[in-house]
């Protein structure tokens, strides 16, 4: 669709919009007099206009700029009132009022938390945003637990990630940094070299700092697709070169079922490991198969047999809704299956459509945004039902329906690193292929530092920086 801004360059503002009212559209910049479907949107004195040209009827959305107290703050509320006279003008052109309504960020937390900080309400928020009441309740609840954990932090504290990007194979909706081992193996060894200089220099970094880690964890990919031998020499360096007598918890993403084995979790244990995630994503083989996993839901029961009988771990499953071959009953089955195993998180994720997935090209078979809403929901509500209370939710692009992500904890069981990345309450120092350091400044600012995407331009990167090193 083409978009006309007069008056303003929010071009990012529009753009997000667009993507929530008409997400296989993309946006437009042309030259000379408008033709054909577009939306003209002008900011004026104290107000935008959205002029939405459809189907050649016009459409017209307003919203008003209330003042601000500087400059920081007009841009943000000028931009907030071009995107809601955008989506007003969507709605009044038939378009299907989204669950999060005007609402287009990831992290819809921190404008909660402005809210609550200001002695606002969730209906407030809600009446707003033209959000539902239940995501408003749901945003506030999440709200409430992140600005908890960010008042337990002290000056100095900071989270640790470390990327392990290969998987067993990779799945039909994954747009992650990771490599299936069958082909990538032996870039294994090398990549593990190059990751603990890394992990030595940035140990050394960290210390010199004066900060301490509190929550660490080992994401991917899938860590567990390392030997029982490699996880140990990962875990004694981390040990070896980071102070963790602050760390609260420790985490490894044990995500495939096919890579669990009792020596590694052993391992695990033996080093401090105190919460794993066994992530299904479901629990129908028909699922399964059509999402390219190699495992079925039994072994997934019986890897977390392994888990349990290891020791005493805390664990999260994940789940996924919307993927290829589902549907609200046979997910409604899946989350059933999923709390007679009683895990301390089940993290219940939407199913984004990112470039660089196979799904991206193959659309077959997928639930559309109704269904989907239906599977959330009523994951909703058994989670709620057997104890589970949610404690992180973030948004992504392209998500079926423009929903959400939520984690839902057992009580005393919530996980401090997805609060400290989801919310940005506190640095969080990445290291491996493709990994993001953030850096929260004191303003609420956060800078990025990315490494190297792919394995083996990383393993080149580090090696080069390690020579450059000894010389």
């Amino acid at each position: 669709m083409e978009l006309r801004l007069i008056g303003h360059n929010y071009k990012y503002a529009a753009e997000q919009m667009l993507l929530t009212l008409y997400p296989d559209e993309r946006p437009v910049y042309a030259a000379g007099d408008p033709a054909g479907d577009r939306a003209e949107l002008c900011l004026e004195p104290g107000q935008a206009v959205c002029r939405l040209i459809r189907g050649g009827e016009a459409f017209v959305g307003r919203a008003d700029v209330p003042g601000a107290a500087n400059a920081r703050e007009r841009v943000r509320l000028e931009q907030q009132a071009v995107k809601l006279s955008f989506y007003r003008a969507g709605l009044a052109a038939g378009v299907r009022k989204p669950a999060w309504g005007a609402l287009t960020g990831v992290k819809p937390g921190k404008l909660m938390a402005r809210y609550l900080t200001q002695g606002r309400t969730a209906e407030d928020f809600a009446r707003d945003f033209d959000v539902d009441p239940d995501r408003a309740a749901l945003c506030r609840a999440t709200t409430l637990a992140a600005l908890e954990a960010k008042a337990s932090l002290a000056p100095g504290d900071v989270g640790l990630y470390v990327g392990i990007p290969f998987c067993p194979t990779r799945c039909a909706y994954c747009s992650f940094i990771s490599s299936a081992v069958g082909s990538d193996e032996k870039l294994m060894e090398p990549y593990l070299a190059a990751l603990l200089g890394e992990i030595e220099r940035t140990g050394a970094a960290v210390k010199a700092a004066g900060q301490r880690p509190v929550a660490l964890y080992l994401g991917g990919g899938t860590p567990t697709t390392l030997t029982a031998e490699q996880l140990d020499t990962l875990c004694a360096a981390l040990a070896r070169h980071f102070d963790l007598s602050a760390l609260r918890e420790y985490t490894v993403e044990a995500g495939r079922p096919d890579t669990i084995t009792a020596e590694k979790l052993a391992v695990l244990r033996a080093r401090g490991v105190s919460r794993v995630s066994v992530n299904p994503q479901t629990m129908s083989d028909r699922v399964l198969e059509a999402i390219g996993r190699r495992h079925t839901a039994r072994d997934v029961t019986e890897a977390l047999a392994l888990v349990r009988a290891a020791g005493d771990f805390a664990v999260n499953m994940d789940l996924i809704a919307g993927l290829p071959r589902d549907d609200p009953d046979t997910f409604a089955r899946t989350v059933e299956t999923v709390l007679d195993l009683a895990p301390e998180n089940v993290t219940v994720h939407t199913l984004a459509i990112k470039n660089g997935s196979f799904l991206a090209q193959n659309r077959a078979d997928l639930p559309d945004g109704e269904a989907v809403g239906r599977m959330l929901d009523g994951a909703g509500r058994a989670l709620a039902a057997a104890g589970y209370e949610p404690y992180y939710l973030y948004r992504q692009k392209y998500m079926s329906g423009g929903f959400e992500n939520v984690g839902w904890t057992k009580p005393g069981h919530r996980n401090l690193y997805n609060l400290l990345m989801m919310e940005e309450l506190a640095p969080v120092i990445a290291m491996g292929a493709g990994a993001s350091t953030k850096i929260t400044g004191p303003d609420g600012s956060v800078r990025r530092h990315i490494n190297p995407k792919y394995p083996r331009e990383y393993i080149e990167r580090l090696t080069i920086k390690s020579q450059a090193r000894i010389r």
